[in-house]
């Protein structure tokens, strides 16, 4: 259980700092990379998947809920190497990379809190910790969530079943397609985690100008990556 803390907190942690990190260069005002444009933020968050997998990679650097239930749901009897599958270590891996999230979060506002404290756009702020749609149909929205996520984890799934020798690289170039391509609609959160730890750490940070944290949208990057994952798991035992 310590080594599942330690690794994935890390991992995860590494995740949203880099990942939020780049939202916050391209959003918010007076940065260098102010209006970087959306392939600089997909590029960014698959970098950040390449370092967190490199960190958390004695755990399988799951950092992401979908990717350990889709493994669950795959019928696996390992996580990693030496950590067996069951709800004790399914909780775990959860519990960890949820506080990893937030602590990225909390890394990433204090890199960039000056610019913080000079935005006044309370979206601009909620969109570098968290996802939204860019057209609100909680239904659709839901839709896209677990497609995007369904790619993610079956794809992640055939890596291990295929002979490879990219490791991490090949698992970031796999969230820059799906952000490229599927991730116009919601912000493609496809990691419960990611979005639910920097939406907590947005609500208790204490941001000038931030306004709410919209609660309202929080489940549908929950439910629906959670629910994609799954689908991956189910369809790789069938594939195969």
């Amino acid at each position: 259980m310590g080594t599942i803390f330690l690794s994935e907190i890390a991992g995860t942690a590494m995740l949203t700092l880099l990942g939020g990190g780049v939202v916050a260069n391209v959003v918010l005002g007076k940065t260098k990379g102010n209006s970087g444009g959306w392939l600089l933020i997909n590029f960014g968050w698959g970098l950040a998947v390449f370092a967190g997998v490199w960190v958390a990679f004695s755990t399988g650097a799951h950092l992401n809920p979908a990717v350990t239930i889709g493994l669950f749901s795959s019928g696996a009897e390992e996580y990693a190497p030496g950590i067996a599958v069951g709800v004790g270590t399914t909780l775990a891996y959860f519990l960890a990379e949820m506080i990893g999230a937030f602590l990225g979060a909390v890394l990433a506002w204090m890199a960039y809190k000056n610019h913080y404290d000079q935005e006044t756009d309370p979206a601009a702020i909620l969109g570098t910790f968290s996802t939204g749609p860019e057209i609100r149909n909680y239904g659709w929205n839901l839709v896209t969530e677990i497609i995007a996520t369904f790619v993610l984890v079956f794809v992640i799934l055939m890596f291990g079943n295929t002979p490879n020798e990219l490791g991490p690289l090949a698992v970031a170039l796999l969230v820059v397609a799906i952000g490229a391509s599927l991730g116009g609609p919601t912000g493609y959160a496809i990691n419960p985690a990611r979005d639910l730890g920097p939406r907590l750490a947005h609500a208790v940070l204490p941001i000038p100008n931030k306004g709410g944290s919209d609660w309202g949208y929080s489940w549908v990057p929950i439910v629906g990556p959670m629910i994609g994952g799954v689908l991956a798991g189910v369809a790789s035992i069938l594939y195969f």
